[in-house]
Parts: C-alpha cells; sequence; structure tokens
C-alpha cells in the first residue's frame, strides 16, 4: 500500500506539472484561452496566469503531494492546511469547470489537452489519491477554519482587481457581464460549496481507516 501510494502521489505531481507547464507555454506563446481577445504583453500574460483559481489549485497539489513520494505520512500544521486547500480547491476546480465552463468550451489541440489535464485528470488524481492512499488523520476544525482563507482571499482579490482592470478571470465573476447582484450569489455560493467539501473532508477523515498504517514517525 505504501508503494502503491507513492507511485500514486508521483504520478499525480507529473500530470499536475505537465498540465501547469503546457497552460505555461501556451500563455508565453501567447496562444491560450487566457489570451482569447487579444495578446497583451507577456508579463500581464504571466500576471492573468498565476492569477486563475485553478492554476493555482494545480500548484497547491504539486506542493503538498510532492512530500508524499518519499514520506507517505508526511504532516506538519501550515502544510495540512494548504493540503486541504489543494483538495477542496481542485476538486472545487473540477466541479465548477464540470458545470460552468465546459458547456463555453471550444477548445483544440494543445489547450484541449492543457484543459483537460488542469480540469478532469489532475483533480481525479488527487480526490482518488486522498481516499485511497491519504495521508490521514489530518484534518482539524481548526485546520477547516484556516483553510477557508486561500478562497476568500482569491475572490477578493479578484473581484478588486477585476474591478480596477475590466479583466476577470471567469465570466461568471464578471460584475460588468453579469451584474453585481448575480455575482454576489455566484460568489456567495462557491463560499459555501468550498466550506461545505472541507467540512465533508474533515468528516471523511474521521470516519475513514487511517493511512498509512505501517508507518510510525510522523512530523508533528
Amino acid at each position: 500500500m505504501i508503494i502503491a501510494g507513492r507511485l500514486w502521489a508521483t504520478l499525480t505531481v507529473l500530470a499536475a506539472v505537465l498540465a501547469v507547464s503546457v497552460e505555461l507555454v501556451l500563455v508565453i506563446m501567447g496562444l491560450s484561452a487566457v489570451t482569447d481577445d487579444d495578446v497583451p504583453p507577456l508579463a500581464i500574460r504571466l500576471w492573468r496566469f498565476v492569477s486563475f483559481f485553478t492554476i493555482q489549485s494545480n500548484l497547491l497539489v504539486i506542493i503538498t503531494v510532492l512530500p508524499l513520494i518519499m514520506a507517505p505520512a508526511h504532516s506538519g500544521r501550515r502544510w495540512r492546511v494548504l493540503r486541504l486547500d489543494g483538495l477542496v480547491m481542485i476538486t472545487v476546480t473540477g466541479l465548477v469547470h464540470w458545470f460552468l465552463l465546459r458547456p463555453l468550451s471550444t477548445l483544440d489541440g494543445w489547450s484541449a489537452v492543457a484543459d483537460l489535464l488542469l480540469h478532469i485528470v489532475v483533480p481525479m488524481l488527487t480526490v482518488v489519491g486522498w481516499l485511497v492512499f491519504g495521508p490521514r488523520p489530518r484534518i482539524t476544525a481548526t485546520t477547516v477554519a484556516w483553510s477557508l482563507l486561500w478562497p476568500i482571499a482569491w475572490l477578493v482579490y479578484t473581484l478588486v482587481v477585476g474591478g480596477l482592470t475590466g479583466w476577470y478571470p471567469y465570466p461568471f465573476l464578471d460584475v460588468g457581464l453579469e451584474g453585481v447582484g448575480e455575482v454576489a450569489l455566484t460568489c456567495g455560493a462557491i463560499t459555501l460549496l468550498f466550506t461545505g467539501l472541507a467540512s465533508a473532508c474533515w468528516r471523511l477523515d474521521r470516519a475513514l481507516d487511517a493511512r498509512p498504517t505501517s508507518l510510525h514517525r510522523v512530523r508533528h
């Protein structure tokens, strides 16, 4: 089980690195959906790239799953919060993409490959990996509370920057397009979704069997 967990963690990290790398190359070349309507200067393209919730969630998966390759029982207070953030954010990425963005997608070529990896493959690998291999228990009420800071900060940042520049990473957050009321409802729904998923992970973390079971040295 430990070897399988390490292999799964490796596969997850490789998929996430490939996904982010392909999208980054497309951004640098001016071929990404980030630059769908125009091709702004490279600095702006890179800023937009790291502003996407999708990219941030994939990067968090890389950062938090990477230690599990060498230490399947890895822990630590900050890591636990980031691990939950990565797990829930990548889940939200997959759900929001599937239900809100995928119907609008007309991508092909390498853009379609990056889209598939970022929004479907990495979320599935991350969630399945956590359910099967853990590590757990790792989540407490405090972990859930701290994990809410990142997505809330991202929403605030996105709305403030969007209001100043007119650019929003996702159409359902565009105040000029959707209106203040509609965007407020969407933000509320996303926040509730994140809170619900984080709480569900907490309950599952306590209900499912401890993983891994044969490593006794855990870094706290």
